[in-house]
């Protein structure tokens, strides 16, 4: 027997932690928000891509959840892609969040998946063949429940784990929704509950429970299948998902995208539970700090603690959807979330006329 049969048998008989072959995990691998813009500021692709291509109807100007692409005058192809390493150490779980997370950026534009392909990397050699097959196969799952394949994909010999998707949907380009819609007045809706980089930070020290575990793995595996008739309601201006940046991050590009400020009532976030006794006691990642570091010069926290402002800078992984809309409209978002299965979609704060977010206590 070679010496790789004799490693992979080893394995087999040990338990995985897939987390230890990685540095980071889940969404909070992001590059910092300000890291980001510097890298891309001097891109080409960066500005004036519409004028060159009339029929792209949303690129990278606002940093929008999918790149959307008009066919004709009711279709419009949805295109993005999302990978990241293991925020858990189960291999079927960790490909189920992947693969939902993905796809949250299509319903985020108001769009329905068509397909997927696959993005591997795997430390060969390191993890069992049988490992990553049942990665692939939580993925797999999860595509089945949208209703859709993965069709094809790629892989590579990576020294982290890696696993997400390239997700194609369509969308009528009149009802696509995007960062920049946001108007003054309007109601804020957030559909999932806030905490999963908390929690990922808790689990990390054995500090999770195991009813903890399963809240986070069923908010992170919940599609955000009401997109697309979230985006059929008028009065629903602006729409984007919860991840890497957190909360604050992706508010903040929808005011800034929309020439608008935002309030937040902090007592209205829903919450994981016991996320907040966990943000007391310091269980917070470093991509919350990282995030804090680039836009925390654009917020205004009076009276705000640090572990409350950690939940505003908590790197959502496969997080809900936010949705700006008009009085007239909120009864029906809300209906729309609990149609779908989002009992804890509630309104957490309103924008105004201004340039900043400020958080009331």
């Amino acid at each position: 027997m070679g010496e790789f049969e004799k490693m992979n048998d080893l394995q087999l008989d040990a338990p995985i932690r897939l987390t230890q072959f990685s540095h980071g995990g889940g969404c909070g691998c992001k590059i910092a928000p300000s890291v980001l813009r510097d890298i891309l500021s001097d891109t080409p692709f960066a500005s004036h891509v519409s004028a060159a291509f009339p029929d792209l109807l949303v690129g990278i100007e606002h940093g929008d959840d999918a790149a959307v692409y008009k066919l004709n005058d009711t279709q419009a192809i949805v295109a993005t892609t999302d990978f990241f390493m293991p925020i858990v150490d189960d291999p079927f779980e960790f490909g189920r969040i992947a693969a939902t997370n993905a796809l949250s950026d299509v319903y985020a534009m108001g769009g329905q998946p068509l397909f997927a392909l696959a993005i591997v990397g795997m430390p060969i050699g390191k993890l069992p063949n049988t490992v990553i097959r049942q990665i692939l196969a939580g993925g797999e799952s999860v595509c089945k429940a949208a209703g859709i394949p993965i069709a094809g994909g790629h892989s590579i010999d990576a020294p982290e784990p890696i696993y997400g998707l390239v997700g194609i949907g369509v969308v009528d380009p009149r009802r696509v929704k995007q960062n920049s819609g946001g108007e003054a007045g309007d109601h804020l809706i957030l559909g999932k509950p806030l905490g999963v980089g908390i929690y990922s930070a808790a689990l990390k020290k054995g500090l999770l429970s195991p009813d903890q575990y399963a809240a986070m793995i069923a908010a992170t595996t919940q599609l955000n299948t009401p997109g697309a008739d979230l985006a059929a309601i008028d009065g629903v201006h602006a729409m984007t998902d919860i991840t890497g940046f957190g909360l604050l991050g992706h508010l903040l590009e929808i005011t800034r995208a929309s020439n608008v400020a935002a309030q937040i009532d902090l007592a209205h976030l829903p919450l994981l539970p016991g996320v907040a006794a966990l943000a007391q006691a310091g269980h917070v990642t470093g991509a919350s700090e990282r995030n804090w570091a680039s836009y925390g010069s654009e917020a205004r926290l009076p009276g705000i603690s640090d572990w409350q402002r950690a939940l505003l800078t908590d790197p959502q992984t496969s997080g809900g959807l936010l949705v700006s809309c008009t009085s007239e409209s909120r009864d029906a978002v809300l209906d729309a979330f609990h149609r779908h299965g989002f009992a804890q979609a509630t309104e957490i704060g309103r924008l105004q006329a201004g340039n900043d977010v400020t958080i009331v206590a």
